[in-house]
Parts: structure tokens; C-alpha cells; sequence
């Protein structure tokens, strides 16, 4: 059993001695969490209320307006997706509006890195890329990459990358999304007081929003950052807190929008800034990432990786971190407490995310390098305020391998002489990979802070299964040196050993930012193209699991993994049990509809156990070969 790092723990205690409550102490406050939130059974979405249904039907059965538990606990998870799609959705219109802002000439903070990657898109979204330059394009991508958004009639241009088999269902069923926006409104409209009280029509309205989202404003977002900031390679670097420096200035970049991450990086890596933290005594400038900053900034320019989101009030904890700079999502109003204990300057740049307590600069993309500098400049300039007797950096860091993507796998998987998805296909087919997961989403103090994530990689991979990850998930397993070559050898089954060795890729490939499982949407389209292992989406050898979940977009991407025709794990369970009509039209009744489902379970093992089972049973019904070794037998 994976533990808590030595680190961590010493970091922890630093905490304690200086009476600051961590995002530990705080979750232990909660406790016992509401029971009627806990189950989806409360509602205040008008004033007849705050509402409340008695699950063991002594009190009140219905709300005041007569709504059941069903209509409650669907309403509440539908306003859950819409929360999570807006958050995603709204990062893609951002980077779309900067290459524009790119075609316009209004920035010249920004270029295109992948002048190969925009032009692939302009043809997809029926831009003829001849004869143009790179800012005409650019301009003309850009704008039809916003006009996504707002379209009333047609369906999503990235739609028809998904198997024409789910194309089709999406269509009968009436849930293919027109522009992002609108099914996000309309998620919220039906969910007002006195408008939808059909369980199930609520729950489809929501996977509208959903798939809006994975093949829409994620999958834009994704698409639009490689064009700018370059197709991700694959690269070695370091994770977690070890990598913050003793002698240099730490600049640690926490929240989600590459737009600010990379021109900080830019910045520090300027010969003036260089010069000025000579001046101040420190040796150079690191910068670090937390959470999916950092994944964006680690797979396309190496740089390292101090933590994921449990980590981010450790960092300032070491007594190292000059400035943190944050953008928006998964920022904690808690670090605030935790930084006026010590030197660190918090600084906001996000009109969206202001913290009280935060310094704020307005970050704005016409001006992005001159603003990164000067918040460069504010982080040296506090160098010399750093209390060297309280410095306390973990020796702890590890090895990860980056930078894999939808379009690259191929080539590491068959070489540039047969650069297809065969050799992936063909290993599946054969039982030397059992199947593929994608372990995604965030890290729980609920569920052993990132822990329950490395143990179900472990068993996965133990029985053969190639593991893709994202998100805050793929750097707690990176810490464990799950994301390494050399993790084959020590963790994985004789046959994606065989696979991972011959190749020389980790048996856990890191795709990216939480955006970026639209990459996985991708692949699992082009396993479905390449043949041989299904017609959709819905008979691969696939599964997904979110086991950490916590935040309103994890919900989103569950929905849409689901709505695509996969099997998605989470450990907590969606805030619906308090229905069993609900619970159960998601655990089983939407397989029948959409060709996935959800699952819940918080236990490693047994976790492991059902997504094993669920790809045996896909092989079984596309009569392929047993996998070429055993499962192992496990005990829970």
C-alpha cells in the first residue's frame, strides 16, 4: 500500500506547530458531512424552500412545490454537469479568443508553435489553409473556433470525429449539442422551479451539456493550446515538492489556462530577470506547476511539477515559494490563511477569481509578457524577504514521462514506418493489452489524497491494462514513478511488459490537463476507425474512472465518457443515492441507451475488479482473444 510521503508529513506538522488548519484539517471539520446533501435529497433552487426529502420516509416526502427525490437528486446533478461544462467550456473560449486576438494582431505575446496542427484544424472546420499566412489563418481558426459556441442549429463541428455510430444515437435521442452555450442554458432553464420533473429527461439534458463540453469547449481548448503553445512531445521531468529550490526564486503557478502559465515561463527565462535575481543573491528562477497549470506548462515546455491540488498549500509551507500566481479553478480561498504565516506573495490574475487577501494584476492577453514580467519582477524583489530558518523542502521528487497525445501514440507505439493505430489494435487483439482506462480527475483527503489513484493504476496495470491519465490523477501517480518506462518492469502484467519494453513507453501514459480527456475521446474514435475491436465507442475493451473526484467538472466528464458509450468509475458516489430510481437509470439503465454507465466504488481493488470484469466482457462480445495471462485473482 502506497503512504503518505515523509514530506508531506514533515510539512504537515510544520503546519500544525504554527496553528494553520490544511485542507485536511478543514475536511475533518465537516464531519459528518450532510446526510441529506450527501444523497442528493436537498434543494434550494427557490424560495418555497431551502427543501429536503427524509430518506426514511418519516418526515417529508416531497418539497413544498411537490417535487420527489428523483426530480431533487436529477436536478441537482444536472446543475452539477452545467457547472462543470461552463468551467471547461469557458477556458476553450479563452484560448480560441487569443488566437484570434493572435490573427488580429492585437498580441504579440502569443505565436503558432504548430503551424502543422493549425492547419489540420482550419480543414476540419472547412478553412482552406492555401494561400494564407499564419495570422490570416490563425484568424480565420479562431473565429470559427468561437462561433462554436454560439451556434443555434447545426452540431459541433469536432462531433464527427466520434464514431458514426454514436453520431447516430446522439441524433435519435436528441441530445447532438448545437453551440456550447446552449445546452449549458438550457440545462439551467430546465432545472428552474416548475419547468423539468422528468427524471430522465432532466438527466439527458444534462448529457447534452456534457458531450457539449468533451467533443466542444474541452476539446477546443485542447486543439487551440497545441496550436499555440505547441503539439505536446513526449519529454522527462520532475515531480513533486522537491523541485522547489533553495537557492534560487520559486515561482510556483497554480489553476487551469495555459495563456498566463507559459508566458510566466517565457518571462523567467528573460535575461533581465535573470540578471535582477543575481542581483537579490538567488542563483536563478524555477518555476513550478500545480495542478493543471502544471500539466500544461510540463508537457509542452518540461517544466517541473511541485504538486497537485492537495499540495498547493504545502508549497508555501516549505517557506521557499516567493510568489504564487494563480489564474482560476481548484484555487483553494484557504491559501490566503496560509501564506500570511509566511513570505509568499499570492497574486490573482483573472477578472473571474478574486481572493480577498490576494494581490490582484489583471492578466490581459494584448499586454501578456509585459504583465508576466512585472509579476516576475514582484517575486524576485521578495526573495530577499525569505526567512531562511524557516525553509523546509522535501527531498522528494521523481521521474515522469510527458507529452503523449492522440496523434503521437502511434508513433511510439509503431514506429514512423507504420504509424497507425494497428500496433495499439493488434496488441488489444492479440491479449497482449488487455484494454484501456483513462484515471482522471482530482485528488480527496476523502479518499487518501491521491493514494486511492496510485493503488487502482497498480492493479490495472498489474492485470495488463495500458492506464492514460490527465489531471491532478496522472501527477499522483507520477509522484509514486508510475509514469516512467521502468515502471513495466516493476509494476506491470508479462503483457503490456512485453509491449512497454519493446516500445520503451511507461505502462501509464500522461495526456495532459484535465481539458485534454478530450484527447482520450480522440483515441478511443481511432481505435473504433482502425478496426478490428468495435463499431463504437461503446464495444471497445475501455473504461474510464474519476476515484478522487471532486470538483463539478468531474462530474461533466464523467457524463460525457458515459454519454459516449464508456464505463466510468467514481469512488464517492454522485449525490443521487437518496433516489434509487435515479441511481439506478445511471448505473444501469443508461447502458441500454447510450452504451455506458457509472459505477461507484471506493475501494481500490474492488474498483480494479469491476473495470477488469467490464473489459472482459467487451472482449468476450467482440469474440476476441482471452487475454494472453491470467488476471490475477484478488482477494477484497
Amino acid at each position: 500500500m502506497s503512504k503518505e510521503s515523509k514530506g508531506t508529513t514533515d510539512l504537515k506538522k510544520i503546519a500544525a506547530d504554527c496553528g494553520i488548519d490544511m485542507v485536511w484539517e478543514r475536511y475533518a471539520d465537516q464531519t459528518p458531512h450532510c446526510g441529506f446533501g450527501q444523497l442528493g435529497l436537498c434543494c434550494k433552487n427557490c424560495n418555497l424552500g431551502p427543501c429536503r426529502i427524509d430518506p426514511f420516509g418519516e418526515g417529508a416526502s416531497v418539497g413544498t412545490c411537490g417535487a420527489d427525490a428523483d426530480v431533487i437528486s436529477a436536478t441537482n446533478l444536472a446543475r452539477h454537469v452545467a457547472a462543470g461544462s461552463a468551467c471547461h467550456s469557458d477556458h476553450g473560449r479563452e484560448i480560441a479568443r487569443t488566437l484570434l486576438l493572435y490573427g488580429e494582431g492585437k498580441t504579440d505575446s502569443y505565436e503558432v508553435r504548430s503551424e502543422e496542427k493549425l492547419k489540420t484544424i482550419a480543414q476540419e472546420l472547412g478553412i482552406d489553409p492555401s494561400g494564407k499566412d499564419l495570422k490570416e489563418l490563425a484568424r480565420l481558426v479562431g473565429k470559427a473556433m468561437l462561433d462554436e459556441f454560439s451556434k443555434q442549429y447545426d452540431g459541433l463541428t469536432f462531433l464527427n470525429r466520434a464514431p458514426k455510430k454514436q453520431q447516430e444515437n446522439w441524433n435519435k435521442l436528441n441530445i447532438t449539442p448545437q453551440g456550447i452555450d446552449r445546452p449549458i442554458v438550457e440545462t439551467m432553464a430546465r432545472t428552474n422551479m416548475g419547468v423539468d420533473s422528468d427524471y430522465k429527461n432532466i438527466i439527458m439534458g444534462a448529457m447534452k451539456a456534457a458531450l457539449a463540453d468533451g467533443w466542444g469547449g474541452s476539446m477546443i481548448a485542447t486543439e487551440a493550446s497545441d496550436i499555440l503553445f505547441g503539439s505536446p512531445k513526449a519529454l522527462r521531468a520532475k515531480v513533486n515538492l522537491g523541485v522547489i529550490k533553495e537557492d534560487e526564486v520559486n515561482i510556483i503557478i497554480h489553476g487551469h489556462v495555459p495563456l498566463l502559465s507559459d508566458v510566466i515561463v517565457t518571462a523567467s527565462q528573460d535575461n533581465e530577470m535573470l540578471k535582477l535575481a543575481k542581483e537579490k543573491g538567488a542563483n536563478g528562477i524555477t518555476v513550478a506547476g500545480i495542478c493543471c497549470s502544471a500539466n500544461e506548462i510540463l508537457m509542452r515546455r518540461g517544466i517541473p511539477v511541485a504538486g497537485n491540488f492537495l499540495q498547493q498549500e504545502l508549497a508555501i509551507t516549505t517557506g521557499a515559494v516567493e510568489a504564487m500566481v494563480v489564474d482560476l479553478q481548484c484555487i483553494m480561498p484557504g491559501l490566503t490563511k496560509v501564506a500570511s504565516c509566511f513570505h509568499t506573495k499570492l497574486i490573482s490574475t483573472h477578472p473571474k477569481a478574486k481572493f480577498p487577501g490576494m494581490e490582484h494584476i489583471e492578466f490581459g492577453e494584448e499586454r501578456a509578457l509585459d504583465i508576466a514580467k512585472e509579476i516576475v519582477k514582484k517575486a524576485i524583489e521578495n526573495y530577499t524577504r525569505r526567512d531562511k530558518k524557516r525553509v523546509n523542502i522535501p527531498k522528494e521528487s521523481m521521474d515522469l514521462v510527458a507529452g503523449f497525445t492522440a496523434e503521437n501514440i502511434f508513433y511510439y507505439l509503431g514506429g514512423k514506418y507504420r504509424a497507425t493505430y494497428r500496433p495499439l489494435n493488434d496488441a488489444i487483439i492479440s491479449g497482449r493489452i488487455r484494454g484501456v482506462v483513462g484515471i482522471v480527475g482530482c485528488d480527496n483527503p476523502k479518499l487518501q489524497s491521491g493514494i486511492t489513484h496510485v493503488e487502482l493504476v497498480k492493479e490495472l496495470i498489474r492485470n495488463d491494462v495500458l492506464v492514460v491519465q490527465t489531471g491532478c490523477a496522472a501527477l499522483a501517480c507520477a509522484k509514486d514513478g508510475l509514469l516512467v518506462p521502468e515502471a513495466a518492469q516493476k509494476y506491470a502484467g508479462n503483457g503490456l511488459k512485453e509491449i512497454c519494453e519493446t516500445v520503451g513507453i511507461p505502462p501509464v501514459l500522461h495526456l495532459g490537463s484535465c481539458v485534454d480527456n478530450s484527447r482520450i475521446l480522440i483515441a478511443c474514435s481511432n481505435m473504433v476507425k482502425e478496426g478490428g475491436i468495435g463499431n463504437g465507442i461503446d464495444e471497445l475493451p475501455v473504461a474510464g474512472a474519476a476515484i478522487e473526484w471532486m470538483s463539478e467538472k468531474a462530474v461533466a466528464i464523467g457524463l460525457y465518457f458515459v454519454a459516449s458509450g464508456a464505463l466510468v468509475v467514481f469512488g464517492s458516489p454522485l449525490p443521487v443515492t437518496g433516489s434509487a430510481n435515479v441511481a439506478k437509470y445511471l448505473t444501469g439503465g443508461l447502458e441500454s441507451i447510450v452504451g455506458g454507465k457509472w459505477a461507484f466504488e471506493t475501494n481500490a481493488q474492488k474498483a480494479a475488479r469491476i473495470i477488469i470484469r467490464h473489459i472482459d466482457k467487451k472482449r468476450n462480445l467482440l469474440n476476441l482473444k482471452p487475454a494472453m495471462y491470467k488476471a490475477r485473482v484478488l482477494k477484497v
